[in-house]
């Protein structure tokens, strides 16, 4: 049974992908700075302080790692703190988690002061038991520290606590770890599509059918004999 529930927060829960894109790019353009293109999916894996030390290095910013990661803040905060929506379905799922019992945490890359304005914004906050961030964690969503913080802080197994993600390499990194995961769809991970349908246990297309996910999840238990 479902113990625990990760979730992931960009892509996931907020339909904020969009403005990361851009983001790095409209930092670097704000100090007359011309970004390659491509820009958002090179550092699309990347923690914040990661890639505040990429755009350091990479265009010789003579700043250092907090400014930088201050001044990308600054540029996509207005879109946190005024714009950005909740994916259709996310409130509903996470009342219906709630009301099940199931404890839940947050992990996400980015900071945590524009997310969590955001959740407060919206009203959704207080589902979850913590928060936990890339660049308090120390690691980016290439390595499993942050799922392991979050079910280390529920109580839970990996094997009992499902992750919830849109990101094909962060799907690979929670079921490397032992974790269950569930891929929930997101336009910004078309690209791989198939890719993560194929590497992670259950897909949704919304987070719109609680109780359907609960019987496949039930079934998949019930198939390993747990």
């Amino acid at each position: 049974m479902i113990k625990g529930a990760i979730f992931d927060l960009d892509g996931t829960i907020l339909d904020s992908m969009s403005v990361w894109d851009n983001a790095a790019e409209m930092f670097l353009n704000s100090m007359g700075i011309e970004a390659e293109t491509g820009l958002g999916k090179i550092m699309f894996s990347m923690s914040m302080p990661e890639g505040a030390e990429f755009l350091k290095d990479r265009y010789g910013l003579d700043m250092d790692k907090e400014e930088i990661i201050t001044g990308i803040n600054h540029t996509i905060q207005d879109f946190y703190y005024y714009q950005v929506r909740l994916k259709d379905g996310a409130e509903q799922f996470l009342k219906d988690m709630k009301q099940a019992g199931i404890r839940m945490t947050a992990a996400t890359s980015s900071d945590r002061h524009v997310v969590e304005e955001a959740l407060k914004r919206l009203n959704v906050i207080n589902y979850f038991d913590r928060i936990f961030t890339c660049t308090e964690v120390g690691a980016g969503k290439v390595k499993p520290d942050i799922y392991l913080a979050a079910a280390g802080y529920m109580g839970t197994l990996p094997k009992d606590t499902w992750v919830f993600e849109d990101a094909l390499y962060a799907i690979r990194t929670a079921k490397n770890a032992g974790f269950r995961t569930v891929g929930v769809y997101d336009s910004s991970g078309i690209e791989n599509i198939e890719e993560i349908k194929e590497t992670c246990d259950i897909f949704l297309n919304k987070l719109n059918d609680f109780h359907g996910l609960i019987e496949k999840i039930n079934e998949r238990y019930k198939d390993e004999g747990n």
